[in-house]
């Protein structure tokens, strides 16, 4: 085994991004008991720190290329996030985004998602903390690899996208977020 590789991986710089990867999916793996304003408090506080956990993480090169990654996350469990986050947000959950390539193109506005966004970032950082978890050296580097490309192309603007819509609903003063905290207190009697 390379020692390069196993040094790496267990640098402290990809332990903090996994462990902040873990925490992410745990919280939306466990948001049933969760208010809509304390689910976006956590992650509020929580997608910064995954983004910045994210550029410390030191740069990885595949070790197998032709192997292809390991999909853990099912259609199942992805939609059963994707649905929970959507009855949670519920009437909030769509929002206007202006950093979509289509948008040049379009006489139309372009909605986007909170709960479908947060989906799509749980599903590349569960698949890649399971490979993670599993301790042979070469997947994790490779898991890690993968998911720290996908966060350049893909979820790093997705996370950053709805860190917008999620910074609006925890700081906007709004009369319907008010009424919907005191629905929710008098059901938690």
């Amino acid at each position: 085994m390379n020692k390069d590789i196993k040094s790496i991986v267990y640098s402290t710089g990809v332990v903090e991004f996994i462990t902040v990867a873990v925490q992410y999916c745990i919280l939306l793996e466990s948001v049933n008991n969760l208010s809509k304003n304390e689910l976006t408090d956590k992650l509020s506080k929580l997608l910064p720190f995954l983004y910045l956990k994210t550029l410390l993480a030191p740069e990885l090169e595949m070790v197998d290329e032709d192997e292809e990654p390991e999909i853990s996350v099912t259609e199942e469990d992805y939609n059963y996030i994707l649905s929970t986050l959507s009855s949670i947000y519920a009437g909030d959950d769509t929002y206007l985004e202006v950093f979509v390539e289509d948008m040049k193109f379009s006489d139309t506005p372009i909605t986007e998602s909170i709960s479908e966004n947060l989906a799509d970032i749980y599903q590349d950082l569960k698949n890649c903390a399971i490979i993670y978890e599993r301790g042979v050296t070469e997947n994790m580097n490779d898991a890690v690899c993968i998911c720290l490309e996908n966060f350049k192309a893909y979820w790093g603007q997705k996370l950053v996208n709805v860190l917008r819509a999620l910074h609006y609903l925890k700081f906007s003063d709004r009369e319907d977020d008010i009424e919907n905290e005191q629905i929710e207190e008098i059901r938690s009697w």
